[in-house]
Formats: C-alpha cells, structure tokens, sequence
C-alpha cells in the first residue's frame, strides 16, 4: 500500500509540472498583456505549482500547497477562456478577404476565390473572383502535399477537380494580422484564427513553387464521387461558419492536416490516428499503406513522380495551370 501511495503521489506529481509548465508557456506567449505582467503572472504560477508538488509530499503544506495551486488553476482558466477568436484585424492581404458559399440543390457559388498575381513572394496584385460550379460534375478530389519544413513537415491541402477542367483548392492555414509571420510555438497559444483559404490552383500552388522555394506535390485520392461531394460540401459549411464565428487554429489539434482528419470524420470516413497525420510529410506513406492514393508504382517512384514543382514553376500564371501540373500524373494527366 505504501508503494501505491508513493506511486500515485509520482503520477500526480508528473502531472502537474506538466500542467503547469504548459500553462507557464502559455501564460509567457499569451497574446494580450504586456510582456512584464505575462511574467509576472507566470512567476505566480510557477510558485502556486511548486507549492503544490512540495505540499503532495509533505503533510504539513499539503492543504495550502493544492489550495494555492487550484486558485491559480481556476484563475487561468477564467482568463484563458476570455481570450476570443476574432474576424475585426487587420489581416495580411493574402488572407483579408473571407470566402463563402451559396448552395441551391447542385449548382454552389463560391465568393472571394482568392487568384493573386505574384511577382514575388510579397509582391503580388490582389485579385478575387465568384464562380458557380456544378456539383453533379466534381469527379476527383486531389491532395497537395507541400514541402518546405524540413523532412518530416509539410503542408497539406486538397483540390477539388469538376470533370477534368475546374479545380477548387482548399487549403487549410493560421490567419495572420499585418507584419505577423507564422510560428510554430505561437500556434499552440491562440495567436492565429482558423482561415480556410479558397483559391485558384494558379494562386495558392503557384505561389509555393515558383515564389516561396517551397516543394508541391499532387496525388489523386481514390474516393467515391457520392465521398467528394459530402466533403466538398463539409468543407463549405465549414467556411460558412468561421466567416459567421470565428475558430482558433492549433498547431497540434486543429491545422492543415487535422482539420482533413475532423472533415472526414464528420461525414463518416474512418481515418485512425496515426503519427504521420502529426508528421504529416509523411501522410503519403500512410495514404499509401492505406490504399488511398494509386498503388500501381513503387512509393518512391510514386513520390518522384508526383513532384509538380517544375511543371508549376513552367507554367506560372498560364490559364491551363492546372491542366500542366497533372501531365503524367497517375490516373490524372495524360
């Protein structure tokens, strides 16, 4: 019994230095409050936590030791939950403009299709245009793996394909204020909302390759049409509703990838956790595994092969992009 109670003593004790330096960090990369104050308020913190961990083996402070610590807790809940997303910043030009949606039986218009002309990576000419497409014509649902963070990182997006000559990309990002660059360790502390970026292949994947130094990648996935048009669709009411409530984007629970996890959950297509959704420059792997994208090549000469960044940098802002990028792709271009 004594090795029980010590044991679980341990356990809770693991368990709150490592709620509280989560917290801690939290509290330091919050986005309000001066940087003062966050340290301050995370001094008191820390101390709240230690006076705990000393009072789980001490009987003499433990009461006081776990009062404090709840109190703190309490408090930094209170104030956690207060920190709200917004759509009333002032955004970078590339994600200012939300998107949204009419849908009427099978014809769905789309608004604000993001189209940028680049010259370089930040200068480029805004541009945005409506267009309606035909539901009952979506045949194919491509994903864009976008390579540009080390081995083991990468971006990934979907497009929409309706009958080989219109595609709809969808790409998954943190929304980002004037000035404001993306960090990592910012995305796990609400500094970036939740922003679906609708555009125009020629945009967001002709950016990446010719202007960012960033490696595409296209594959199709094997998925029903009857699959694609729920998705499309999920996809839609999820635009919708952050144009109407604001989300925040997570850098581990809601991101590029995840989001895809949630999306296709929610029309009831099983996809088990697996560590490359996390590590997600490996997600063709796993797709492959699963039989989700084509499997009559060797992996590597799939992944070769699927490379679109010359072909995308070749065809910069041509009217038939998408057309290029998939010349000789499995079961896309011919």
């Amino acid at each position: 019994m004594r090795a029980l109670r010590i044991a679980g003593k341990v356990a809770a004790a693991v368990l709150i230095a490592l709620a509280s330096a989560w917290c801690v960090l939290a509290i330091l990369r919050a986005p309000v409050g001066s940087a003062l104050v966050r340290e301050e308020l995370a001094a008191v913190f820390g101390l709240a936590a230690l006076a705990a961990l000393v009072g789980l083996f001490a009987r003499r402070w433990r009461a006081r030791g776990l009062a404090a610590f709840a109190i703190v807790v309490v408090a930094f809940a209170i104030g956690w939950s207060r920190i709200e997303p917004s759509n009333d910043r002032p955004w970078r030009a590339e994600e200012a403009l939300l998107p949204y949606a009419d849908i009427d039986g099978d014809r769905i218009t789309v608004h604000n299709i993001r189209n940028f002309s680049y010259r370089t990576e930040t200068d480029f000419t805004p541009a945005y245009y409506d267009k309606t497409f035909d539901l009952s014509k979506l045949d194919s649902v491509d994903l864009g793996a976008v390579y540009w963070m080390g081995p083991d990182i990468a971006h990934i997006l979907l497009s929409f394909g309706f009958a080989g000559q219109d595609y709809l990309a969808i790409s998954i990002e943190a929304r980002k204020e004037q000035g404001e660059g993306y960090s990592t360790l910012d995305g796990f502390f609400r500094h970036y909302e939740l922003f679906y970026v609708v555009a125009d292949e020629r945009d967001v994947i002709g950016v990446r390759a010719s202007h960012r130094g960033e490696r595409p990648s296209l594959y199709r996935i094997d998925m029903l049409p009857e699959n694609a048009k729920k998705l499309l669709l999920r996809y839609l009411d999820e635009v919708d509703d952050l144009a109407a409530k604001p989300r925040w984007y997570n850098a581990l629970t809601h991101t590029c990838t995840t989001e895809i996890r949630w999306n296709l959950q929610a029309i009831g297509l099983k996809n088990p956790l697996d560590w490359r959704i996390f590590a997600n420059a490996h997600l063709p792997e796993l797709m492959y595994e699963r039989k989700t994208i084509d499997t009559s090549l060797p992996l590597a000469e799939l992944v070769r092969i699927s490379d679109v960044t010359e072909k995308a940098k070749q065809a910069d802002g041509a009217p038939d992009f998408s057309k290029r990028i998939r010349e000789g792709l499995p079961g896309m271009g011919s």
